[in-house]
C-alpha cells in the first residue's frame, strides 16, 4: 500500500489592536489559486523543524515579525480533504497575539480589520474566526488581556482591550473593581500617566496565568450558563 503524500504547513493568526480595532495580519496572494484574495501568513515545514520552530520561521520570515514580543499558541489542525484545490494539504495554526505591532515591510503583507475579512484564500476565514474566539474566550478566563497592552498600562486601556475583542461597551467602574480585584492579575507600577488628561495609574502584567474569580462577557454576548463564582461584566448600556 503506498503513503499517500500530504503537505503540512503552519498558518498564522496574527491579532493586534490598530485605531481602535481589532485587526489581523493579512497577505495579498499573487499567484493561483485565489490570486489577488488575502490568505493569513503561512508555509510549509521543513524537512529538519518541528511546529513550533515552523510557526516561529514564519512569524520571523513571512509576517517580518523576528523580534516581536508575542504571544504564541497552537490553536488547532485542518486537514478536510477539499481545503486546498491543489493538493492534499494538512494546516496547523497559531494564534498570535502582540501589541502595537508594526507596520509589514513587504508589500504584500497589510494589517486588516478582522471584521472586514469576509472572503479570504483556502479556509483562512474558519481559521481566523476559530482564531478570534479563541482569543475572546481567553480573555474571560487568562491574563492574555494583557498581552494586547504595552508593559506598562492603565486599567482604562485594559478595558478597551475587553471592549474591542468582545465587540461591546463595558461599564468602567465595574470592570476596574473587577480586574484590580481578581488575584494576581495586575501590579501596580507605583507611577501614573503624566502625558495629558487626568493622571491614572499604571500596572503591568501579574503572575496570574488563570483568573480567578474569572471575568466572563455578560449573556447577551454568546456566553452560556454563569458559573456561581464568576465575574459576569455588564455592557455600559446595562
Amino acid at each position: 500500500m503506498s503513503v499517500p503524500r500530504i503537505g503540512v504547513s503552519v498558518d498564522l493568526v496574527i491579532l493586534t489592536i490598530r485605531r481602535g480595532r481589532l485587526s489581523t495580519l493579512a497577505w495579498r496572494r499573487d499567484t493561483e489559486p485565489y490570486a489577488g484574495l488575502l490568505g493569513l501568513p503561512g508555509g510549509f515545514i521543513r524537512l529538519d523543524e518541528d511546529l513550533p520552530a515552523a510557526a516561529a520561521r514564519v512569524l520571523a520570515e513571512r509576517a517580518g515579525l523576528p523580534e516581536a514580543p508575542v504571544h504564541l499558541e497552537q490553536l488547532s489542525t485542518y486537514g478536510y480533504p477539499d481545503r486546498d484545490p491543489t493538493r492534499r494539504a494538512v494546516s496547523v495554526a497559531y494564534l498570535s497575539i502582540a501589541p502595537d505591532l508594526p507596520a509589514p515591510d513587504q508589500p504584500q503583507m497589510s494589517w486588516q480589520p478582522v471584521a472586514g475579512l469576509t472572503q479570504m484564500a483556502f479556509d483562512h476565514v474558519r481559521i481566523l474566526q476559530d482564531g478570534v474566539e479563541r482569543a475572546r474566550s481567553k480573555l474571560e478566563y487568562t491574563s492574555l488581556a494583557a498581552a494586547f497592552c504595552r508593559d506598562e498600562f492603565t486599567v482604562g486601556e485594559l478595558r478597551r482591550v475587553y471592549e474591542i475583542v468582545w465587540g461591546a461597551a463595558l461599564d468602567p467602574r465595574n470592570f476596574h473593581r473587577k480586574v484590580t480585584g481578581a488575584r494576581d492579575f495586575l501590579i501596580q507600577t507605583g507611577t501614573v500617566t503624566t502625558s495629558g488628561g487626568r493622571p491614572a495609574q499604571l500596572y503591568r502584567r501579574g503572575s496570574a496565568v488563570l483568573l480567578y474569580p474569572p471575568m466572563l462577557r455578560s449573556r447577551d454576548q454568546g456566553i452560556g450558563r454563569r458559573r456561581p463564582d464568576s465575574i459576569e461584566f455588564p455592557t455600559a448600556s446595562s
